[in-house]
């Protein structure tokens, strides 16, 4: 593989970053450094990245393991090679991850950032339905809360995925697992809207069934769609640090405060251990406090 292809995957992670997993520009920044310290190892070992096996992930981390590289940044490195990998396997690129060797190292999980219901409609209001690629980013929006998408499962959504009649879709997550999930009014009113009247005007025979297009015809990048969504929450007046994996986060969060079953949300977002979905209840123990505390004639300290 040469030096502009693998340049070429860490742009994609580096897109990946800011839009699936809603990471910090300094843990970033930091993750792409890593990457690219791999990816040059690599190089000098003139191997391509999907014939990178466990034991090429042992010496990396054995070379790059000196006196005086803190525990802190070893661990972080650590991190950033099985993101880096889980990446390559959610594209189709590698079909087995080679940093499975590796222990994980002890990272305190901190509870996501979520939006109150106001916040999300403040961010949905303010693409201009005027305007085609403004009609486009209120159903990409619409849709991403409404069934609780990663970004990349909305970016490679095909009309075909969309069951008007039923008010469903079909969606392929990490490991290209296949999930249904419903569709709510709102969001199936402007899917059928762009439908008729944008996405026949953007599509330039390049598309290939892609849901959601770019004014080029082709499918939206992660960076695209993470400038628009950032260029929206400003608008909105939005102080908090989110992403567009924020409406991921805050679906889960309202369905979980509105009484759904954690089993039921487990099977929404697609995630394959449920202790992944309980860190949603966290969230949600602190909103009831919160209802308490605000609402209840004694609930104040």
């Amino acid at each position: 593989m040469s030096s502009d292809a693998i340049d070429g995957i860490v742009k994609s992670y580096v897109s990946y970053l800011a839009g699936d997993r809603g990471f910090a520009s300094n843990t970033i920044d930091a993750y792409e450094g890593d990457i690219k310290q791999f990816s040059q190892y690599i190089l000098s070992e003139e191997k391509e990245i999907e014939k990178v096996s466990d034991s090429d992930i042992t010496h990396f981390i054995q070379y790059i393991s000196k006196p005086g590289l803190a525990a802190t940044s070893l661990s972080r490195k650590i991190s950033s090679l099985k993101n880096f990998f889980k990446f390559l396997i959610e594209e189709g690129l590698i079909e087995e991850d080679p940093t499975l060797v590796i222990e994980s190292p002890h990272i305190v999980r901190k509870l996501p950032a979520v939006l109150e219901v106001e916040e999300i409609e403040k961010i949905l209001e303010q693409p201009n339905l005027e305007t085609p690629l403004g009609l486009r980013d209120r159903t990409a929006l619409e849709l991403l809360y409404a069934c609780g998408l990663r970004i990349s499962e909305l970016l490679f959504l095909k009309a075909e995925n969309i069951d008007f009649n039923e008010g469903f879709l079909i969606c392929y997550g990490k490991g290209k697992k296949e999930r249904i999930i419903p569709i709510g009014k709102c969001a199936l009113d402007f899917l059928t809207l762009y439908l008729a009247e944008v996405r026949c005007k953007l599509d330039k025979g390049k598309a290939e069934g892609i849901l959601f297009l770019s004014k080029r015809g082709k499918r939206m990048s992660r960076m695209g769609f993470w400038k628009r969504f950032k260029e929206y929450y400003h608008k909105a007046g939005i102080s908090k640090k989110v992403s567009p994996h924020t409406f991921r986060h805050s679906f889960a969060t309202h369905l979980l405060e509105g009484g759904a079953d954690l089993r039921v949300v487990q099977t929404l977002l697609g995630h394959n251990d449920i202790s992944t979905t309980q860190i949603y209840t966290h969230i949600t123990k602190d909103y009831l406090k919160k209802v308490i505390r605000d609402f209840h004639p004694r609930g104040r300290r």
